[in-house]
């Protein structure tokens, strides 16, 4: 019986080291994903066709990553560098009237740690 304990212990501390090996390696390569703020204009007001938007996407953003659509319509932006991160803006579809829409936006941060973002609008007719 001895043995057979002996057998179980070694096993289960070969199990515990590999275990704790795993523990702070990966941390230095933890996902940073990219943050979005200073909405304009701000989040449920009430806007026009062809409303231009912007907001700031952290530093961390990858600015060739991001992406903005509008209930599923492609939107062109422009990403300029601030001291915050990056200036992102475009302008709302013209198609879009009487609707409510969210500005949907992704990106990708270091490490390729994709983020979302994004708010709300009531575009007027």
């Amino acid at each position: 019986m001895k043995p057979f304990r002996i057998l179980w212990l070694s096993l289960f501390m070969v199990i515990a080291q590999t275990a704790w090996g795993y523990g702070s390696s990966s941390s230095s390569k933890a996902c940073e994903k990219p943050g979005f703020s200073q909405f304009s204009p701000p989040d449920k007001a009430e806007v026009s066709p062809n409303t231009e938007f912007s907001f700031i996407a952290s530093p961390n953003t990858k600015p060739q990553t991001v992406k903005v659509t509008v209930k599923d319509i492609p939107v062109p932006i422009a990403v300029k560098p601030v001291a915050q991160g990056y200036l992102v803006s475009g302008a709302l579809p013209a198609a879009l009237r009487g609707v409510y829409a969210r500005i949907s936006i992704t990106a990708e941060g270091a490490n390729q740690c994709k983020g979302s973002g994004g708010w709300l609008l009531n575009i007027g007719g």
